[in-house]
Order: structure tokens, then sequence, then C-alpha cells
């Protein structure tokens, strides 16, 4: 769980760089051994033993998908990505609006962009994008 936290604070405060900071490193690691690892599915993904991508999954949604900066575009994303659609027919996930390469990413796989909100729901308080994906590419209920 500490190399998933490290891997999620790497790549979030490359991306995210005005969010840097919000989380101590002790507080990623509860976070992901408290919270990530008694709800979802976590998978990884590994080159010379160290962990470079991390996927959070459980029921139809994806609560975290993070790729260390160095290891972007090299198609660790999208293989974590698809192990994730192996598990289910519908997919769901927050990202943030701001963050272009995100949804990109997502919509070049399949997502469709659901909802926008102003962010008042997160923590971040920073605007939000809802997008889903179907096996068979029709939005289901609630999307």
């Amino acid at each position: 769980m500490d190399a998933a936290a490290r891997v999620h604070r790497a790549a979030f405060d490359h991306a995210l760089p005005w969010l840097a900071g919000l989380h101590t490193p002790d507080e990623d690691r509860w976070f992901y051994r408290e919270r990530m690892f008694a709800t979802c599915m976590l998978w990884g993904a590994f080159a010379a033993d160290v962990m470079t991508g991390v996927i959070a999954f459980h029921d139809d949604w994806i609560e975290q998908l993070y790729v260390l900066p160095s290891a972007q575009h090299h198609g660790i994303g999208g293989a974590l990505l698809e192990v994730a659609k192996r598990h289910s027919d519908r997919l769901q996930l927050w990202t943030f609006q701001r963050n272009a390469a995100a949804r990109r990413f997502y919509e070049a796989r399949g997502f469709l962009l659901a909802e926008e909100t102003d962010g008042d729901r997160n923590e971040e308080q920073e605007p939000d994008a809802r997008y889903l994906w179907t096996r068979n590419g029709r939005r289901g209920a609630g999307g």
C-alpha cells in the first residue's frame, strides 16, 4: 500500500500542481491501507520490482487510477483500465475538469462525459466531471 500511495501522490501532484500538498505521505498511506485496500480490488503495474501504476475499483466505480509521470505514455494506464473493464459491464469515475490529459485518456478509451459539477461535493472543491463506460457503448441507467 505504501508503493500505491507513492504512485498516487507523484502522479496527482504532477497532473494537478495547483492541488499539490493537499495530503501528507502518512495520510496517503493511511488512505490506501484503510480505505482502498479495505473496499476495492487493487492492481499494480511493475517494472524492475518498482510499482509504476495502480488502479483501485469496486462494483462499477474506478476510485483511483494513477501512473508515475516517468512511466506514462507506455500503455500502463490502458492496461490497468482493461483489468477493471474485464470485471464489469459498466464503469464510472470522477476526474477534475481541468485535468485535460486524464479526460483525453478516458475519452479515447470509450468513456463518455455523464455530468459535470462545480466541485462542491469533493474534498478539493475543484470542478469535476463524471465519466461513464459501458461494454455496449450505450449509457446505462443513471448515466
